[in-house]
């Protein structure tokens, strides 16, 4: 895995062990990402949540954000972050937190010194080892909405299986879905709730 654009392009990450429950967002999905991203991603304040090896928030900074925090609750995957943050240089503008996204998320932005985030990106886990779905979507953007860490014009972006469909929520519109196999994209911004895209 490596980073694909930016200051950082070509840079290899660290990655967890393959024994472990992490499911990296592909590269292919990671370039359609931040193509649709790039008018907003320089100079933002970026939250990854579920963060994994921290591939998203790390193309983020390569790509310009000033600042990113890493959420994820396993330690191991922490201390990769961490190490792939000093490997880029990126140790200034990265802060990584353990927690649990799920949870209440206030504490998030006052941790990660910022009073809201321009871009929230969540790729939860879809299945326990023996296949149980988690629907950890809607949970995780409840508590995105409930702690108040997207920015009056910011983007909140749910990466999630087509079976689990995130809905609507108070206050946020769905404005644009991305398909890629049995992985959708779903892209929510402040506004009154809107139909949803096809």
């Amino acid at each position: 895995m490596h980073i694909i654009a930016g200051s950082a392009r070509g840079r290899r990450l660290f990655s967890v062990s393959t024994k472990m429950m992490v499911r990296p967002i592909s590269a292919r999905m990671r370039q359609s990402l931040f193509d649709i991203l790039k008018p907003v991603v320089t100079g933002s304040y970026f939250l990854d949540l579920f963060a994994g090896t921290g591939a998203v928030g790390l193309e983020a900074l390569s790509r310009g954000a000033q600042k990113a925090v890493f959420v994820e609750k396993d330690q191991r995957c922490l201390k990769v972050i961490e190490r792939n943050l000093e490997h880029l240089g990126f140790k200034a503008g990265g802060t990584a937190l353990r927690g649990d996204a799920t949870n209440a998320l206030s504490w998030v932005a006052h941790r990660g010194g910022v009073d809201a985030f321009d871009i929230v990106f969540l790729g939860p886990p879809y299945r326990l080892e023996d296949n149980t779905p988690l629907f950890l979507a809607r949970r995780t953007i409840e508590a995105v909405v409930g702690g108040k860490l997207l920015a009056p014009t910011g983007w909140l972006i749910a990466q999630h299986h087509q079976k689990e469909e995130p809905g609507e929520f108070p206050g946020l519109e769905m404005f644009r879905r991305e398909k890629y196999g049995d992985t959708r994209v779903s892209f929510y911004r402040p506004g009154s709730a809107a139909p949803k895209p096809a």
